[in-house]
C-alpha cells in the first residue's frame, strides 16, 4: 500500500531489539549492520487515492541507517 507520512509520528515504542528480529538477517544484508530495533508508533497519513486516516506504523530502524520499511499495521480511525 503507498502513503505518506504527513504528520509527526507520536507514541514510539520498541517493540524488539537485537537478535529477537525475526529479519535481522535480512536486514543486515540488505542495509548493513547497525543496531536494527523493530519499533511502532502512531501518525496521520495520506494514502494514494488522497484519504487522509489515522494509522499505527511499524518499522525497523539503526542508528547511521534511518528508517526503513516503514508500513501500516492497522487504521486507527
Amino acid at each position: 500500500m503507498k502513503f505518506e507520512v504527513i504528520g509527526p509520528i507520536t507514541d514510539i515504542e520498541a517493540i524488539a531489539a537485537g537478535p529477537s528480529i525475526r529479519m535481522l538477517p535480512v536486514l543486515r544484508k540488505r542495509y548493513g549492520k547497525g543496531r536494527w530495533r523493530k519499533l511502532k508508533g502512531m501518525a496521520t497519513v495520506r494514502l494514494a487515492d488522497a484519504t487522509v486516516r489515522v494509522a499505527e506504523l511499524h518499522w525497523f530502524e539503526a542508528h547511521g541507517i534511518g528508517r526503513r520499511k516503514l508500513r501500516i499495521k492497522r487504521f486507527l480511525d
